[in-house]
C-alpha cells in the first residue's frame, strides 16, 4: 500500500558524533530498561542522518498507515477494524477549533460534552462516556479521573485525529468498549515554515494562533505552537478563554536513532453553563440564552503533558520504541448545577451547589519492539511490548453539596455560591497498572492475511478517605484479544472480518467507590465485518461495516431485593456504518457518512423508590440510534472554495426509563475561503445557520444542555 513519507538527508559532522550517539543510545537503553547491542564502530562517522515524517494523505486515506487501529502501523485497508482519519486539512477547511467538533464529523460519533466531563465526552456504537470511548494523545492513554477528561481540546496543534470504532482492550487495556480517539500532534520538520492566524467573530470572538517549525543545525529540528481563543459566549455570562502552547525538539542522532521531547500545556476557562430547565419536558424558547448558574461560578482546567520518545532501528526490519511520559491535571468547579422549573409559577429551583477540586498525576512508560521478518516465505510483522503507569488522584469537595435557591425564570439576580458544606480534602487514590501486549500480521497468501493480538493488564487500586482515614482497595486483571482476517480483492479494495474480546470498567477506574470495588470489570465481545475501497486516481473511497457488541456484567439491582446490587446485567448494540468521499469534477466534492444503530439493555434493573424496575429493551441514555454527516465543497473560481455541512443526530433519551426523549436535530454549517495571495488565506466560518435550538446532552431528565446558537467568524491565515 502507498505510504506518504517525506524524507530529508543531511550530513552530520564527524567530530564528537560518536560520543553523542553513544551517550544518547545509553540513555535510550536505560529508558527502556533493556540490554541491546553496542553501537557498531563503523557508524562513528555518521555519514547520513535520516528524518522521516509520516502524514495522513487526503487523497489516500485508507492506504496511509496509522498506529491507532493497530500497533503494527497498518493502513486501514490492511486492518480488520473500522479505522478513520480526520486530517489537519479537513479540520482547517471546516473550521473546527475543538477536538470534539472535529471528531463528531466522523462516522457514528456524537457529543455528550458537559462541564462535568470536561466538555469532551463522546458516544459511539451504543456506548458513551470517558471510560467506554477512550481518548489518547499521541498514542498514550489518559486515565480520566471521576469520568472527567480535559485534554487534548484544541485542534491547532493537531496533525490528524484517528478514530477506531469498536472494542480496543487488546490495544489500550480495559475500557474503550465503544471506540478510541487518538489525537496526533504535529511533528518537528527540517523545512522552515511558520503559520500565523488571527480571527474575530460574533459574541466578541477573538482568536490568535502561531505555529512554527524548522531545523536547529544538522541534527536538531523543532516545533512550537501557541493558540488563544476568547469569547463572550452565546448565553448570559457565557465568557470563555482557552490557551494552549507547546512544541517538540527532535534529535536525529543517526539514520538509526532519534529522540523527541514533547511538551504541551492547556489552560481552559470554559463557559460556566450547565443548561436550562425544561418546561413540561420541552425546550422553552424564552430560556434559550439564559444562564441559571450563580454569579461567581468557576470552571478551570490546567493540563500539562511531557513525553520523551526514543526510536532505534536495530537492523533492517527490527525497530525499538520507547516513550516515557508524565501528565499533570488540575481542575476546579464551583457552580450551582441542577435546575428545575415549576411551569405554573415559572420559578426555578437551583440546587447541587458543588465545589470540587481535582489533582491528578500520571507517569508511565511504554516499550515495544517491531520485527518485520518472513516466516517460511510468508511476510510477517510482529510487535511485542510492555507498558506501566502510576496514577495518583486527589479530590477536594464540599460533599454532600448542600445549598439551594429559587429564582424567576424570566429575570433574576444570579447571586453567589453559598453552600453550608465546607470544601475539604475528601479522598486520595493510587492506581498502578502494568500490561504485556503483542500483535502479529501474517500473510497466509498474497491476498489473505491474519491479524491477531493479545494484551494482559494488571491493575492495583487503593483509596483513602482523608476525613476518616478509611482505606480500601482492589486488584483487577484482564486478557483482551482480537483475531481478524483481511482479504485483498485488489490493491485498493479489501474485505475483512474480526472477533474481539475486551473489558470495561464499572466506573471511573482511578476513582472507584468502596461499593464498586466489590465487583469485577465488565466484559465485552464484538463481531464485525466490512468492506473498504479506494477509487482510482485519488477520486475517493468508501467503507461499509456491520457489527454486534455485547457487554456483560453490568451493575444492576436485584429484583428480589432492591437494596442489593448485583453484577449480572447485559447491554448490546448492533448496527451498520457507511462512509465515503467522492470528487465529482468541476470543483465539486462530497464527503458523507451514516450510522444506523440498535442499542438496548438486555438485562438491567434500576431501583426506583426502593422498588426494582426492569429497563430491559430500553435504550441507554444519551445514545442516538441514527447519525449522519454530509460535507460539500465547491470551487467556483480559482482560489475560492465554499463549503456546507450537515450534522444529524437522532433522538436520544435523558434517562434509562426512556420517559424523557431528546428530539433529533440537524445543524447546518457553511464556510467560504479565499486564497488572497500565495501566503494569505481569508476564511469565513458560519455555524448553525438555521439557528436551531437543540440539546447536546442532558444533565438530568428535567435539564438539558443546549448547543450553540448561530455564529460567524472571520479568520486570516498567513504562511511563510
Amino acid at each position: 500500500m502507498p505510504q506518504s513519507r517525506s524524507t530529508a538527508y543531511v550530513r552530520a559532522p564527524a567530530a564528537g558524533a560518536l560520543a553523542l550517539k553513544q551517550t544518547a543510545f545509553i540513555a535510550f537503553s536505560l529508558l527502556g530498561g533493556v540490554c541491546v547491542p553496542a553501537v557498531a564502530a563503523e557508524d562513528a562517522n555518521l555519514p547520513l542522518v535520516t528524518i522521516n515524517a509520516q502524514h495522513a494523505r487526503d487523497d489516500a486515506p485508507l492506504s496511509t498507515p496509522t498506529s491507532t487501529g493497530s500497533r503494527l502501523n497498518l493502513s486501514s485497508l490492511d486492518t480488520p477494524a473500522s479505522v478513520e482519519t480526520i486530517t489537519a486539512t479537513q479540520i482547517e477547511a471546516r473550521g473546527d477549533q475543538t477536538v470534539t467538533d472535529a471528531v463528531t464529523r466522523a462516522t457514528g460519533f456524537t457529543s455528550n460534552a458537559a462541564p462535568g466531563n470536561g466538555g469532551t465526552a463522546l458516544a459511539v456504537r451504543g456506548f458513551s462516556g470517558q471510560e467506554s470511548v477512550m481518548t489518547l494523545y499521541d498514542g498514550t492513554r489518559l486515565y480520566p479521573g471521576a469520568g472527567t477528561m480535559t485534554f487534548p481540546f484544541d485542534t491547532w496543534q493537531v496533525e490528524r485525529i484517528d478514530v477506531l470504532r469498536g472494542p480496543a482492550s487488546v490495544l489500550y487495556g480495559e475500557g474503550a468498549i465503544g471506540g478510541v480517539v487518538n489525537v496526533v500532534p504535529k511533528r518537528p520538520q527540517r523545512e522552515f515554515a511558520t503559520t500565523i492566524q488571527a480571527g474575530f467573530g460574533t459574541d466578541a470572538q477573538k482568536r490568535f494562533a502561531l505555529d512554527t517549525t524548522g531545523a536547529l543545525g544538522p541534527m536538531l529540528s523543532y516545533r512550537f505552537y501557541v493558540s488563544d481563543n476568547r469569547s463572550n459566549g452565546w448565553v448570559d455570562r457565557g465568557e470563555s478563554h482557552t490557551t494552549s502552547f507547546g512544541g517538540a525538539v527532535k534529535l536525529d542522532v543517526s539514520p538509526k536513532l532519534s529522540f523527541t521531547l514533547d511538551y504541551d500545556y492547556g489552560r481552559q476557562m470554559p463557559a460556566t453553563y450547565f443548561g436550562v430547565p425544561l418546561n413540561n419536558g420541552t425546550i422553552d424558547a424564552t430560556l434559550r440564552y439564559k444562564n441559571f448558574n450563580v454569579g461567581n461560578a468557576l470552571i478551570a482546567y490546567f493540563d500539562q503533558s511531557t513525553r520523551l520518545t526514543g526510536v532505534y532501528r536495530v537492523a533492517d526490519g527490527i525497530t525499538l520504541r520507547d516513550q516515557l511520559y508524565y501528565l499533570n491535571t488540575n481542575r476546579h468547579w464551583r457552580n450551582s448545577e441542577a435546575y428545575e422549573m415549576d411551569p405554573s409559577t415559572r420559578l426555578v429551583t437551583r440546587s447541587d451547589y458543588i465545589e470540587i477540586l481535582q489533582h491528578e498525576h500520571q507517569v508511565g512508560n511504554r516499550l515495544d519492539a517491531t520485527i518485520d521478518r518472513s516466516i517460511a516465505g510468508h511476510a510477517n510483522r510482529f510487535v511485542v511490548g510492555v507498558e506501566a503507569n502510576q496514577i495518583s488522584f486527589q479530590r477536594d469537595s464540599n460533599t454532600p453539596f448542600g445549598g439551594s435557591s429559587v429564582v424567576s425564570a424570566d429575570g433574576f439576580d444570579p447571586g453567589v455560591f453559598a453552600s453550608p458544606d465546607p470544601t475539604v480534602a475528601e479522598f486520595r487514590t493510587l492506581t498502578r497498572q502494568v500490561a504485556l501486549f503483542a500483535e502479529d500480521r501474517f500473510d497466509i497468501t498474497s491476498r489473505l492475511s491474519a491479524v491477531g493480538g493479545m494484551r494482559y493488564d494488571y491493575l492495583d487500586y487503593s483509596r483513602r478517605q482523608l476525613a476518616t482515614g478509611t482505606e480500601f482497595g482492589k486488584t483487577f486483571s484482564n486478557v483482551g484479544w482480537r483475531l481478524g482476517l483481511v482479504y485483498q480483492l485488489s490493491p485498493s479494495a479489501s474485505v475483512y472480518g474480526q472477533y474481539t474480546r475486551g473489558a470495561d470498567s464499572i466506573g471511573s477506574l482511578v476513582t472507584l467507590s468502596q461499593s464498586q470495588t466489590k465487583f469485577d470489570l465488565a466484559t465485552g465481545q464484538q463481531w464485525e465485518a466490512g468492506f473498504k475501497q479506494e477509487l482510482p486516481d485519488g477520486r475517493g473511497f468508501w467503507t461499509l461495516a456491520v457489527y454486534q457488541i455485547v457487554k456483560k456484567n453490568l451493575l444492576t439491582t436485584d429484583p428480589l431485593n432492591p437494596t442489593l446490587t448485583q453484577q449480572v446485567g447485559q447491554q448490546s448494540s448492533r448496527g451498520i456504518e457507511l462512509s465515503g468521499a467522492l470528487k465529482l469534477g468541476y470543483g465539486v466534492s462530497v464527503e458523507a457518512n451514516a450510522s444506523l444503530l440498535r442499542a438496548r439493555f438486555d438485562q438491567f434493573d434500576e431501583s426506583v423508590g426502593g422498588v426494582a424496575v426492569s429497563r430491559n429493551g430500553n435504550v441507554p441514555n444519551n445514545v442516538p440510534q441514527q447519525t449522519a454527516n454530509l460535507w460539500l465543497t465547491y470551487s467556483p473560481v480559482h482560489d475560492v472554495v465554499v463549503g456546507a455541512g450537515l450534522r444529524y443526530v437522532g433522538r436520544r433519551y435523558s434517562d434509562n426509563a426512556n420517559t424523557a426523549p431528546m428530539p433529533s436535530y440537524t445543524v447546518l454549517d457553511a464556510t467560504a475561503s479565499w486564497q488572497a495571495t500565495k501566503r494569505v488565506n481569508v476564511a469565513l466560518y458560519l455555524r448553525n445557520l438555521a439557528n436551531r435550538a437543540y440539546a447536546v446532552t442532558s444533565e438530568s431528565p428535567v435539564e438539558w444542555l443546549l448547543g450553540p446558537s448561530r455564529s460567524a467568524q472571520l479568520v486570516a491565515t498567513m504562511k511563510f
